[in-house]
């Protein structure tokens, strides 16, 4: 099986639809992929309605989290998107976007760059607004050559320049309320330098003890050292180890696919999760 647990959307800041997400999800040679848009569930019923036949979809979000002033993104999987308390505080932090957008095009446009609230809000059409539809302006603006690049202390980086913080939760409140309401917690690429400082191991520790599933090991912005390190910390703590592309479409250079998690940890995170459960396309899979 080729699982892929990262995956994003329009309904925050990819750049297919859900519908065509798991239809390429499909084509690439997945088995299951994991739709999991930062801080919303609104592409729920669009990629429920068109997962093809043979491919499996995993329901799941991104979660914009903040720690010892920190950022950092918790994975969470097959919770209950009706809960009523963490439904309340995904919406807290979505809406919480748009002023943030506001902030940055105005440091943004102190910078010298001509940026716009009208050109950002073009590109992220109906998604929830984010960085990298700032980061896809500033590309579109000739500022920086890619996505990636405009993620820089010069830019939006955290602690970046024209950066701006938003509403975020607590690592712990959030794993406490993914697995009030059913789901289970895996920290994403928490080894990703190139984005501003990263969680320290001690804290990943911490977070373990309060319930943290796993950490997500392969990933692009880890380098062959990271992995290694992250795999014997997992080891150590007793974390699952998910592997993904964390793919936005054309937005970034990643592929569906081109990191994956084994069928076993895939079969762990089903097993562990109460609150909704993996959905098979028409005479797809069902799971490990």
């Amino acid at each position: 099986m080729r699982i892929d647990l990262h995956a994003h959307s329009t309904a925050s800041d990819g750049t297919d639809t859900p519908a065509e997400l798991v239809r390429n999800a499909a084509a690439a040679g997945l088995d299951v992929v994991a739709l999991t848009d930062h801080d919303t569930v609104r592409g729920y019923a669009e990629a429920l309605a068109a997962v093809p036949q043979g491919l499996t979809l995993v329901t799941g979000m991104e979660l914009s989290c903040r720690i010892d002033g920190i950022g950092m993104h918790l994975l969470a999987y097959l919770f209950d998107p009706e809960e009523p308390e963490l439904a309340r505080e995904r919406e807290l932090v979505r809406d919480d976007r748009t002023p943030r957008a506001h902030a940055m095009i105005g440091k943004l446009r102190e910078l010298g760059v001509d940026v716009t609230w009208e050109q950002v809000s073009r590109i992220a059409g109906n998604g929830s607004v984010g960085r990298p539809h700032i980061a896809t302006a500033l590309v579109e603006l000739g500022v920086v050559p890619t996505v990636s690049d405009a993620f820089t202390p010069d830019w939006i980086a955290d602690g970046g320049r024209a950066h701006a913080e938003k509403h975020e939760l607590d690592p712990f409140d959030a794993i406490r309320l993914v697995k009030a309401a059913g789901g289970v917690t895996v920290f994403a690429h928490p080894a990703a330098v190139k984005r501003g400082r990263c969680v320290p191991e001690s804290a990943i520790a911490e977070l373990a003890s309060a319930g943290l599933d796993g950490i997500e090991v392969d990933h692009m912005d880890h380098d062959g050292e990271a992995r290694g390190r992250l795999r014997a910390l997992a080891g150590e703590l007793g974390l699952l180890v998910t592997g993904s592309s964390d793919y936005h479409g054309s937005r970034k250079t990643c592929r569906l696919g081109e990191y994956t998690t084994d069928p076993e940890i895939y079969g762990e995170i089903t097993r562990r999760a109460t609150g909704a459960f993996p959905v098979p396309g028409a005479g797809g899979a069902t799971g490990a």
